[in-house]
């Protein structure tokens, strides 16, 4: 960036904020200091070292080197984050060319399709754990371009927990198995986690995400993508404009509720894996629209926060986004491990026309990802295994290291040479990739920017923008998480920067654990907190698209029912594009009143509803007494309704109805008329129930 002034509304000139008492933790005269590896007293572990406060991270530091070379190393072969993956093939073409924007070859032609490969993952479990836990979701895309390899790796969440790569080891660390018991797996709600984030201010924008219904969605194919940190577009004529990355899922986006997502954990821990690989086997190709909010640097001071800063983001309202093509994964892998283990995905890989900001927690990863693969992968050469290889030539003087696949021929591995032969690689000013010009000044400094201080403006911004249910799920993930964490001064602490976020969520979240507000700490912010303009965006439910398109519906079905009935229901199913598993009280399937046997995708106990988006009963009235004392059926029922779906059913089921103790609304439909199929389909494509759930739970 050339220009470094601050944005307008913060001070240039005002003094760097003080971090609040409770998180500057130095050691006191005889206590032990943090030092390096070979015993260096550490006087800073919160800053990179930078050229000026908002300048690039520089090589010189070798504290954070040995730090995140240390920390990309402990793991040994599985991944340390994003350990369970899943991945599929497909291919990216563009709307229209981007050339105003951009050089990038990929996004010039509309007929050129690009092939990709994506993964998706959870951060915090290791490769054996569940698909559902609350956790952030990595979204990991490999355009293999003419130009050379592109990743774009990000999360489904915009935003990050930290601003400065310094910090991802202890982050990390802290949302891990406690290292003296080994637990708990893939969890955020214990101790560790919660004491580093209670002290870490900067966080509390992405834990508004974390504790959303973000961090439990209802498929893969309906998250949402974010390049997290802000990037660079460089077109042709060198003009340099800041973009954010976005991936939009065209179904839409959706989520479970937490009731729903631990019991899916237990009924199928590939949950995630198998709704994907099933899409993509029956056609349903899963699609994404690439797009991005383009920054021209005029912009820059006008914004209210630090672009260069990973806990903030650009409301849409603000800055649309601008659609650049669409993604369709139409491929499952060949072998889960030789793909979607082996995939290597670094930040560093870009391509001619994309370049990088000075964000200093991006800075860290340009570092940090190849070294990690580094080791994982087992050296050098991991750039030759096919899932990684470029699909355009490359050729350059490097040589051997180990699991050197390519027998290289000649006696010149270097240049410049006047004996090598005729084509031998040489560097092309022209086409080669070049790094956007900018001017650097400051002193080396380890500071963090007085622009990055406000921590509590846009968590305010994020929760006032959801909707009211959402905002009961946030607290209500707060109040468990933090019931999971036995140190009362933690507790105690959270609830303190939680009032600076919303006094009504501190007071409800204080209420589920039992706390006197009095006993929340007081937390004096950096920056006061402002209210911002609410972006209707960020909320799910506000753009649910109301479709069935994608989602999928259970027909449970009993000897002797309607034959009439069930195909009514399966082919309105089917136009609304869903799909449809049967589910009857044995796998051998049922047999309808006019003896047709109807196969069953699942038994009773093999196919609870919480599987399904949307459920329908269609019973004969002389199964259902069977059906009214089977705990399994009065199950499927009762969490259907308690995850606030769509039910229909026919009207011999109402024993089993009642016997759920459902108590019948408008989500509820009686299948006793031609037109209730109608009506059912109309009600199950608005979605979810969130009418219903104050009757059904509350917070804590």
């Amino acid at each position: 960036m050339a220009s470094k002034k601050a944005p307008r509304s913060l001070s240039a000139t005002a003094p760097t904020p003080k971090l609040p008492a409770e998180t500057h933790q130095v050691a006191s005269e005889g206590d032990p200091n943090l030092t390096t590896n070979h015993g260096l007293p550490i006087s800073d572990n919160q800053n990179s070292l930078k050229a000026g406060v908002r300048g690039p991270v520089l090589m010189e530091d070798f504290i954070l080197r040995e730090k995140i070379t240390h920390f990309d190393h402990e793991r040994i072969p599985e991944r340390i984050v994003h350990a369970r993956g899943s991945g599929a093939h497909g291919y990216f073409q563009p709307y229209e060319s981007a050339a105003d924007i951009t050089e990038a070859a990929f996004l010039q032609d509309p007929k050129k399709k690009t092939e990709v490969f994506a993964r998706f993952s959870t951060v915090a479990g290791g490769a054996g754990s569940v698909d559902l836990p609350r956790d952030v979701r990595g979204f990991a895309v490999k355009f293999y371009t003419s130009q050379g390899n592109f990743d774009l790796v990000g999360n489904n969440i915009p935003v990050f927990f930290i601003q400065d790569a310094m910090k991802f080891p202890d982050v990390v660390h802290a949302v891990k198995m406690e290292p003296d018991r080994g637990f708990p797996q893939a969890a955020s709600a214990h101790a560790t986690f919660w004491d580093f984030i209670s002290l870490t201010p900067e966080s509390m924008h992405m834990i508004m995400w974390a504790m959303s219904d973000r961090a439990i969605p209802r498929s893969l194919r309906m998250i949402e993508g974010f390049g997290v940190h802000t990037f660079r577009f460089i077109n042709a004529e060198g003009v340099s404009r800041f973009v954010k990355f976005h991936w939009r899922p065209t179904i839409g986006s959706a989520a479970v509720v937490w009731d729903e997502a631990m019991k899916i954990s237990g009924a199928d821990p590939d949950f995630h894996r198998r709704d994907l690989w099933q899409a993509i086997e029956r056609g349903d190709f899963p699609e994404w629209e690439l797009g991005v909010q383009v920054i021209e640097e005029s912009q820059v001071e006008q914004l209210d926060f630090d672009l260069l800063d990973p806990t903030k983001l650009i409301p849409e309202e603000i800055i649309p986004i601008r659609p650049l093509g669409k993604m369709v994964l139409n491929r499952n892998p060949d072998n889960h491990f030789a793909e979607t283990e082996q995939v290597a995905f670094c930040p560093s890989h870009i391509v001619p026309g994309i370049g990088f900001s000075d964000d200093p927690l991006l800075q860290g990863r340009l570092f940090s990802y190849l070294d990690t693969q580094l080791m994982r992968l087992g050296g050098p050469n991991f750039h030759q295994i096919p899932i990684n290889a470029p699909r355009c030539p490359f050729a350059n003087n490097q040589r051997d290291g180990l699991r050197q696949m390519h027998v290289h021929k000649g006696r010149v591995a270097y240049e410049p040479s006047q004996i090598s032969p005729p084509g031998a690689p040489r560097e092309c000013p022209v086409h080669g990739f070049r790094t956007n010009p900018e001017v650097e000044t400051g002193e080396k400094i380890r500071k963090r920017s007085e622009t990055f201080a406000d921590h509590y403006s846009q968590a305010r911004l994020f929760y006032r923008s959801m909707r009211p249910p959402e905002q009961n799920h946030i607290a209500s993930a707060l109040a468990f998480e933090l019931s999971k964490v036995e140190i009362i001064e933690i507790r105690n602490r959270m609830l303190g920067h939680l009032g600076h976020i919303d006094a009504g969520l501190q007071e409800t979240v204080a209420d589920a654990l039992g706390i006197p507000l009095e006993d929340a700490v007081r937390i004096k912010p950096a920056v006061p907190p402002r209210d911002l303009d609410p972006s209707p965006s960020l909320s799910l439910i506000s753009k649910d698209p109301h479709t069935l398109k994608g989602r999928k519906a259970g027909i449970l079905i009993t000897d002797g029912a309607d034959p009439d009935q069930f195909a009514a229901i399966l082919a309105a199913l089917k136009k609304a594009k869903a799909t449809v598993d049967v589910i009857a009280p044995r796998i051998g399937g049922a047999t309808t009143s006019d003896g047709a046997l109807v196969p069953a995708d699942h038994s009773l106990t093999g196919g609870p509803s919480y599987f399904f988006d949307t459920v329908v009963i269609l019973a004969a009235a002389d199964a259902v007494p069977d059906l009214v004392r089977e705990a399994a059926a009065v199950n499927w029922v009762r969490d259907a309704f308690g995850h606030l779906k769509v039910i229909a059913y026919s009207p011999a089921a109402s024993p089993l109805i009642k016997a759920a103790g459902v108590d019948p609304d408008g989500g509820t439909i009686l299948l006793d008329a031609p037109k209730s199929v109608k009506t059912y389909i109309a009600a199950a494509r608005a979605g979810r129930r969130w009418d219903r759930e104050p009757t059904l739970r509350s917070v804590g």
